[in-house]
């Protein structure tokens, strides 16, 4: 299965004409709806849709007085704010906290691989998930309405310790006031997640696609 539509060049310049979108910002026009989006694109090109998360991020960078330097040249620095989680880094940073980092390639030899999928599901999960991201959230000054943007990226590199749809719902009760925007890499029909266009996701129909 493939999901026809823009070229990351294409969906990169639109979501950055929307980050400087005061509607957008704002949720307004989306009902009683939350206001996520999912950006679906082809697991074949995650290396250039890295590069322009890296320069998203950097150019939408929270100020200093956010808590972090935002770069000379970016024109909306002190504006609208990109709030970045790669679901790697936070799923590292869980089995740092729970001092299991070091030791995941004994459990591996000693469980077997299965078995160790199982032990890093009752660890990493959804709830840890978002328990760290909040964390991280509150650093920066915590959630800013009308000019925060939560970017989730990384969801292919947690398969299958956890999965989008569960980020998801366990996202709208923590992301309240600001827009979510996850990067899936893979196909959402609005209603159903495929992972890399093969894989069964889940469904979740509160989303808007940004295809």
């Amino acid at each position: 299965m493939e999901q026809q539509g823009k070229s990351p060049a294409q969906a990169f310049a639109e979501l950055r004409q929307r980050l400087q979108d005061p509607e957008f910002l704002a949720g307004h026009g989306l009902g009683n709806e939350v206001p996520f989006f999912i950006l679906p694109y082809a697991a074949a090109l995650e290396d250039e849709v890295r590069e322009r998360v890296e320069a998203l991020v950097r150019d939408f960078a929270p100020t200093a007085q956010d808590g972090a330097p935002a770069p000379q040249d970016s024109p909306t620095a002190g504006d609208t704010r990109v709030i970045h989680f790669d679901l790697w880094d936070v799923f590292l940073q869980i089995c740092q906290e729970r001092r299991i980092l070091e030791k995941i390639p004994a459990l591996e030899e000693r469980r077997g691989t299965e078995g160790l999928l199982r032990r890093m599901e009752k660890i990493a999960t959804p709830e840890a998930f978002l328990k760290v991201m909040s964390e991280r959230y509150e650093e920066l000054g915590g959630q800013m309405p009308g000019r925060d943007v939560v970017l989730i990226s990384g969801v292919g590199k947690v398969y299958p310790l956890v999965r989008a749809h569960n980020i998801l719902e366990n996202a709208q009760p923590v992301f309240t006031e600001v827009p979510m925007v996850m990067l899936y890499p893979g196909v959402y029909d609005s209603q159903q997640l495929h992972l890399f266009g093969k894989i069964s996701d889940g469904n979740y129909y509160r989303a808007f696609s940004l295809l």
